[in-house]
């Protein structure tokens, strides 16, 4: 079984990643497609995350999940919260009984440095510059990326400035890297923690909040 990372958050939340290495036949066997995914790779992507949920909470009901106008697949009767990220061969998901959660999965690249002026603060700029061994700057536009992909999920209504209204405050790396970040919006303005796992070369953080 190719999970490569598991994690009891706590008793009602647990986080996994799964390296894709089998056919799709593998997947249909235990999971509902989405018709709409063409892509072959887009349909394997989807359906390890889809699989990871019962293989996180055995009874998680893959038929009652809706999407919302915002993409956001979720449960009506919010037993479970969910979020599911993918990158290449990899998929993630966090599932939790008893909050609102986001994760997000990458493979550190150029990519997100090309972008960086749109989603990457002044300030968060200045804590990126101010850490030890920051040799890799690919590497820590990625994380700012990532957090605020999973902080962007776990708001889960859209319409969200990841610049202004997704802020990274503090990034902790004594023992392993915790990012201290707010979203504000304009009657909210909530601290939320980031936790982070540097695995197989993959950049993986996730809230539960």
């Amino acid at each position: 079984m190719p999970v490569i990372y598991q994690q009891d958050i706590n008793q009602e939340t647990k986080i996994a990643i799964w390296k894709i290495e089998e056919e799709e036949d593998f997947f249909l066997d235990f999971v509902p497609i989405n018709r709409s995914i063409k892509h072959p790779k887009k349909r394997l992507q989807h359906l390890a995350g889809r699989y990871l949920l019962q293989h996180l909470f055995p009874d998680f009901p893959y038929n009652e999940i809706m999407i919302a106008d915002t993409k956001k697949p979720y449960l009506a009767d919010h037993k479970y919260h969910f979020s599911i990220s993918h990158t290449k061969d990899y998929a993630a998901a966090i599932v939790s009984s008893s909050c609102r959660v986001g994760v997000d999965i990458e493979i550190p690249t150029h990519k997100a440095s090309i972008i960086s002026e749109k989603f990457i603060h002044a300030n968060e700029l200045q804590l990126i510059n101010n850490l030890k061994n920051n040799s890799d700057i690919n590497y820590f536009n990625t994380l700012i990326w990532c957090a605020k992909e999973a902080m962007f999920k776990w708001w889960g209504l859209g319409n969200v400035d990841f610049k202004e209204m997704l802020r990274i405050d503090t990034i902790e790396v004594d023992n392993g890297i915790t990012l201290h970040a707010r979203f504000i919006a304009e009657h909210e303005n909530q601290s939320l923690k980031l936790y982070h796992k540097d695995l197989d070369s993959l950049c993986l953080i996730w809230v539960a909040s």
